[in-house]
C-alpha cells in the first residue's frame, strides 16, 4: 500500500457476500490485495450470520441469492440494531437499474455494477469507508494539526473548510493549494490521507451526498439543486447524478420517504 493511504482504511474488515464462487474470490482478493482484511459470505443468509459477528466496517452484498437474497438481507441487516450502521454496498447486475433502486430504498448507501470495473471497486468503497471513518478521521487531523503536529493535517482541514463552504465553486487546485500554503502535490496527498481520495473525488462525492439530501428532504427544482452544487445546467447535473448513481433525479425522488431516508446517509 502507498504510505500515504489512510490507515484505518486499509486496515478496514470488509464483508463479501456472492453466492457466485468466481465473483466472490475475484473481488476478496483484488480487495485483500488493497490492504483490506476480507471476510465472505456464501448467501445472505451466511453473509447476515457474518456481519452480526464480524461487526465490518463494509459489506458489499451481491442482489440475486438463494435462500436469502441481498435486498432480504440488506432490510435484516438494518433493522437490528447491532448492524444498522455498517455501510452496505448491492452489487446488481450494470443493466438493471431497477435493482439499484431497491437496494438504495432498503438502506444500502452505494452500489457497484458487475461486471466489475477495479477502479470504480477501489474508488466507492475507499469512499464509504473514508465517510464512515470521517470522525475518527478529523478527530486524528485536529490533534495531528497542533503546533508540533503534521502539515498534512492542518492541510487537509483548511483546504476542506474552502471546499465544503461553497459546493458551488470548483477550484483550481493550485490556486487552492497556494490559500492553504501547499502545493498540489502535497494538498492532494493530505486529502488521500485524511478522506481517502484526491482533492477533486472528495469534491464529487461531497456534492453528490448534497444532491441527495437535497432531492430527499427539499422541493427545490432540479435546477436550483443544480446551481447550489457548481453545476452549469439541470442537464449536466441529472447526467452526473445518473452516472454515479445509476438513476435519475426523478426515479431518486420517487423512492418511498422513509426507505429512503435510510438511504440517504451517505456512510
Amino acid at each position: 500500500m502507498p504510505s500515504n493511504s489512510p490507515a484505518p482504511i486499509a486496515a478496514a474488515r470488509i464483508l463479501v457476500v456472492d453466492d457466485r464462487e468466481d465473483d466472490r474470490h475475484l473481488l476478496a482478493d483484488f480487495l485483500r490485495r488493497q490492504g483490506y482484511r476480507l471476510y465472505v459470505g456464501e448467501d445472505g443468509r451466511d453473509g447476515v450470520e457474518k456481519a452480526r459477528r464480524i461487526q465490518p466496517d463494509l459489506i458489499l452484498m451481491d442482489i440475486h441469492m438463494p435462500l436469502c437474497d441481498g435486498i432480504a438481507a440488506c432490510r435484516l441487516l438494518k433493522a437490528n440494531p447491532s448492524t444498522t450502521a455498517i455501510p452496505l454496498i448491492v452489487l446488481t447486475a450494470a443493466a438493471l437499474p431497477e435493482e439499484r433502486v431497491q437496494g438504495l430504498a432498503q438502506g444500502a448507501v452505494d452500489y457497484i455494477a458487475k461486471p466489475f470495473n477495479f477502479d470504480e471497486v477501489r474508488l466507492r468503497v475507499c469512499i464509504h469507508l473514508s465517510a464512515a471513518h470521517a470522525n475518527n478521521h478529523l478527530t486524528d487531523a485536529h490533534e495531528a494539526a497542533g503546533p508540533s503536529g503534521s502539515a498534512d493535517a492542518a492541510v487537509f482541514l483548511a483546504a476542506e473548510r474552502r471546499l465544503l463552504g461553497d459546493l458551488a465553486a470548483t477550484p483550481e487546485l493550485a490556486s487552492l493549494a497556494r490559500s492553504v500554503e501547499a502545493n498540489t502535490r502535497q494538498l492532494n496527498d493530505a486529502f488521500r490521507r485524511y478522506a481517502g481520495v484526491a482533492v477533486l473525488d472528495y469534491l464529487r462525492e461531497a456534492r453528490m451526498k448534497e444532491a441527495r439530501r437535497l432531492l430527499c428532504e427539499t422541493s427545490l427544482e432540479v435546477q436550483a439543486i443544480a446551481n447550489d452544487l457548481g453545476y452549469g445546467s439541470a442537464a449536466n447535473f441529472s447526467t452526473a447524478f445518473r452516472e454515479r448513481f445509476g438513476l435519475s433525479t426523478r426515479q431518486y425522488r420517487q423512492l418511498q420517504p422513509v426507505a429512503l431516508g435510510r438511504a440517504l446517509t451517505l456512510h
